[in-house]
């Protein structure tokens, strides 16, 4: 049996303005700052001599790849995105960029913001559009209810979670 993995499927492009500054800051921050101390480190390592057994000249050339690989990452995906600026007209629905406030079957509150698959991990409470729940949520109204099927985990079970939603705004 062979490792092959199929490819995953494509993700959003859209992105929120404070998402793509964020991002956008990552990428300088690599590019104009980190790269450039690395390579200067780099090149005092090699210039010591050895450098099949010198653990300082391997270290940096193995920064220096992970540097590249996400500059490489954040070039390729700042390129294609696309920044939802606007409230749509309809702002009883929920949207891209919406706060949602949900009421669960056991009457716990929960606050999410939609948002891009490339900022839901830099803030709590942000879940990416591409998520079963930010699915499962856009296009929805208030009030309406919905039930979410989580995957079996250690019981072996799905887990059904039913959701009543209470609030929507598009501003924190």
């Amino acid at each position: 049996m062979g490792r092959y993995r199929p490819p995953q499927p494509a993700a959003s492009k859209y992105i929120t303005p404070e998402g793509k500054a964020r991002l956008q800051n990552e990428l300088d921050f690599l590019w104009l700052k980190r790269r450039p101390e690395v390579t200067r480190a780099l090149s005092a390592a090699a210039a010591e001599g050895d450098r099949s057994e010198n653990a300082e000249y391997i270290y940096r050339k193995k920064e220096l790849r992970e540097i590249d690989s996400r500059v490489r990452h954040l070039r390729k995906r700042l390129e294609g995105m696309a920044v939802v600026e606007r409230v749509p007209d309809d702002t009883s629905r929920i949207y891209f960029g919406a706060w949602v406030r949900l009421l669960d079957a056991a009457d716990k509150e929960c606050h999410y913001r939609i948002v891009g698959p490339d900022e839901f991990d830099h803030a709590p409470g942000y879940i990416s559009m591409d998520s079963p729940l930010g699915k499962m949520l856009l296009g929805k109204s208030l009030d309406d209810e919905f039930e979410l099927v989580l995957p079996a985990y250690v019981d072996k079970k799905p887990r059904k979670n039913r959701y009543i939603i209470i609030e929507i705004s598009y501003s924190a």
